[in-house]
């Protein structure tokens, strides 16, 4: 028995050790493992299920139960600090957002050119420089990304407020000077703001959204998804609200007011979101844990290096750059001897190509493919249906209520997410909720041959014959009774002004409608509208279970190229949705566009299918 105790003493258990280190400084020891453990998943691309030892866990329950005031615990703690950062963050684009197409149709005489080239340039910028902004995410640290962006975005939001309030205050005389051209210089310094000031949000959005809660939740499934859901309820809830401050703010005061509005509360936004942004990076030591970045340069003649030795058929992994090896200095020599500019600029190309090839790479491809997929579609609360809903006699009262009721619908996707996430599994939901999507959208497609459509076919076919025409002449007449003509000059609003509507049993009723305009039937814009609302429970519930996938299965050092290339390509088949509209830009044309807008979106779920099918049967192999 003496011998046994001795043998005890001189080898102390595992749990010793870890007690010991308990004591002198837990922090260190849970830092350490979690940067074990991650390089581990990031290897194999996969991610860990639970990073958070098991006493370290029950410690924490255990102290939560004995402290009165836990709550007080969790708005002190992490999740707490990163939903407010959130939602002052959203709140503050969604009013920009806003406001900015707001300003620009007023600064350039109620026309549309300016709220158009800024969209543009929005969308091109972010396709062009998203898988930049990705990369540059990737190889710096975490605290740095995150407060850079915030700061530009910030900064860049503030001085474009002050440029559009000294615009509006002084428009006529800034009009005078260098024959009007200091007015196209204010234009183009709002717009080129604006789009910075996109451009670092979509750097923050990549940063905290996609790898920072990843981080935060320990790689545990379970907490990332309800940390994802909860960002996007976050999100649905500014969405409408923002929007409606800001616009309550500039119809009761000014466009200035409005602008001066906004700039305080970017200030504000910016201090408050900087302090806790920083505080959640000095309590959660796992996100100070970053590959180390690699130099520009350095890594760029690396790469070379690697395709020229793939080229000869080398198999060897590219040694590192040393004085031994000849031949690879004499050929980086003669790359570093171009100019500076030169080589930074083939870069930047490279990384572009390298950001989309890894995306082509990534296990869960298909599923962000069929995300992207569903951006191309008139099917939303956007300036399109909105304004199509106009010209079929639906005024900005009962609008604004639809809009609060998809919110609605939006969150039930949120809530329905998590559920089904629980009980059938991450892919599983992605299935379900596709098919969900795809049913309430049935109602869009019958709504365009429904009672009281506008659609029209003769006007895509000017060569029809004129018996066609005399055949189709009544049916035509009857359909343009659904639009409101522009009559008067020029300056004649192209929506006129709506009056309420009362809803009296089931029939819509207007007040002060022009004879001869009203609808003859609501059959058809009912069911467009209730299949758009009804069908974002799905919608909502889909992308979360994408975002939770590419968070999942991207390696750490790849999360921000790989999510800068997926904006990347969401803004670019939303441009395409914008070029279905300016090649069909009539009411009549609206029917079209549904079902141009319902084959992308089915395109997009059947790719989710095949990705579903892949991972189902890669997973019984492994088994």
């Amino acid at each position: 028995m003496a011998l046994l105790v001795l043998e005890k003493k001189k080898k102390p258990d595992v749990t010793d050790y870890r007690r010991l280190l308990s004591s002198k400084g837990r922090a260190v020891s849970t830092a350490v493992e979690d940067m074990s453990q991650r390089a581990d998943a990031s290897q194999c691309g996969g991610v860990m299920v639970e990073f958070e030892s098991d006493n370290i866990r029950d410690a924490r329950a255990e102290k939560a139960t004995r402290i009165p005031g836990s709550a007080l615990i969790y708005l002190r703690g992490p999740k707490f600090l990163i939903y407010v950062s959130g939602a002052l963050s959203m709140w503050g684009d969604r009013m920009w957002h806003f406001a900015i197409s707001v300003f620009l149709i007023e600064l350039y005489g109620r026309n549309l050119l300016l709220t158009a080239v800024f969209g543009l340039v929005v969308a091109g910028s972010v396709l062009m420089f998203g898988a930049l902004i990705g990369d540059w995410v990737d190889r710096n640290p975490r605290n740095k990304v995150a407060h850079a962006s915030l700061f530009v975005q910030n900064i860049s939001v503030t001085i474009c407020s002050i440029v559009l309030m000294l615009v509006f205050s002084y428009k006529q005389r800034i009009e005078q000077i260098w024959d009007g051209w200091l007015t196209v210089v204010c234009y183009t310094v709002v717009i080129v703001l604006a789009d910075v000031a996109n451009l670092a949000s979509t750097a923050l959005t990549i940063a905290i959204q996609r790898d920072w809660i990843v981080v935060i939740t320990g790689y545990n499934r379970g907490h990332l998804a309800g940390m994802n859901a909860t960002m996007r309820r976050i999100d649905q809830v500014t969405n409408i609200l923002a929007p409606l401050a800001v616009g309550q703010v500039m119809t009761l005061a000014s466009n200035v007011v409005g602008c001066g509005f906004i700039l305080g509360w970017n200030l504000v936004s910016l201090i408050v979101e900087f302090f806790f942004l920083s505080r959640v990076y000095r309590i959660v030591p796992a996100l100070s844990a970053k590959p180390p970045s690699v130099a520009v340069d350095q890594a760029y003649l690396l790469r070379i290096e690697r395709k020229r030795l793939q080229g000869e058929g080398n198999v060897a992994r590219p040694q590192a750059l040393t004085e031994g090896n000849c031949n690879s200095s004499l050929h980086l020599k003669e790359i570093t001897d171009l100019p500076l500019c030169f080589r930074r600029f083939r870069w930047l190309v490279s990384t572009c190509k390298d950001g989309w090839m890894a995306y082509y790479r990534q296990p869960v491809f298909l599923a962000g493919m069929g995300l992207a997929f569903l951006y191309t579609t008139v099917l939303g609360f956007d300036c399109i249906t909105t304004g199509y809903a106009y010209t079929q006699g639906i005024s900005g009262s009962l609008l604004s209520l639809l809009m609060g009721v998809s919110a609605i619908t939006g969150l039930m996707g949120t809530v329905m997410f998590t559920r089904l996430r629980k009980a059938y599994g991450l892919v599983n939901t992605g299935i379900i909720s596709s098919c969900l999507h795809l049913g309430c959208l049935l109602l869009c497609v019958c709504s365009v041959f429904a009672p009281g459509s506008p659609m029209d076919l003769s006007l895509l076919m000017p060569d029809i014959t004129s018996n066609s025409s005399t055949a189709l002449g009544g049916m035509t007449g009857q359909r343009q009774k659904h639009t409101y003509p522009t009559m008067g000059g020029s300056n004649q609003p192209l929506l006129p002004d709506r009056s309420s509507i009362h809803w009296t049993n089931n029939t819509v009723l207007f007040d002060n409608v022009p004879s001869g305009t009203a609808p003859e039937s609501y059959i058809s814009i009912i069911l467009l509208f209730l299949g758009v609302i009804t069908a974002r429970i799905g919608l909502w519930s889909f992308d979360l279970t994408v975002t939770q996938l590419l968070q999942e299965n991207i390696c750490e050092s790849e999360r921000g190229v790989v999510n800068g290339v997926q904006s990347s390509m969401n803004y670019l088949m939303d441009l395409l949705h914008f070029i279905m509209v300016i090649s069909a830009p009539q009411p009549q044309h609206f029917g079209i566009l549904v079902i141009i807008s319902v084959f992308f979106i089915t395109t997009g779920h059947t790719m989710y299918f095949l990705y579903a099918h892949k991972a189902k049967r890669k997973r019984r192999l492994d088994t």
